[in-house]
């Protein structure tokens, strides 16, 4: 078992989640239960996975849970990219998400190595 609140990545990706809210609070209302919905429960499902991983009693739990939220980071990357190319979110918005997006994806996939190379 993991104490969340000395997980860097989980404690990362929160301050995504946060950040991410602002910015698709921007989003016209008719995507209010389309790409705004989809892009938050992607951007949730990062820090829940994190945390789900750190309550489980066996590192290769705590493995899988870090890949779920991995592809759930790629998921928001793409659905970030989406938002950007079709003028929903600004570009200078959309790469200041991406860049912290990937210093959470980049935290998150050494996170693993560290447990599969102890193995």
């Amino acid at each position: 078992m993991h104490i969340l609140k000395n997980l860097k990545v989980w404690i990362k990706s929160m301050e995504l989640v946060t950040k991410v809210y602002k910015a698709v609070s921007q989003l016209p209302k008719e995507e209010k239960y389309g790409l705004t919905s989809q892009i938050k429960r992607s951007a949730i499902s990062i820090p829940s996975n994190i945390a789900e991983g750190a309550g489980r009693n066996s590192n290769k739990d705590f493995v899988r849970f870090l890949s779920i939220a991995h592809g759930s980071s790629y998921e928001l990357q793409t659905q970030i990219i989406l938002a950007n190319k079709l003028n929903l979110i600004d570009k200078q918005s959309a790469n200041s998400l991406l860049e912290d997006l990937i210093e959470v994806q980049k935290m998150n996939y050494s996170l693993q190595k560290s447990f599969i190379n102890k193995s």
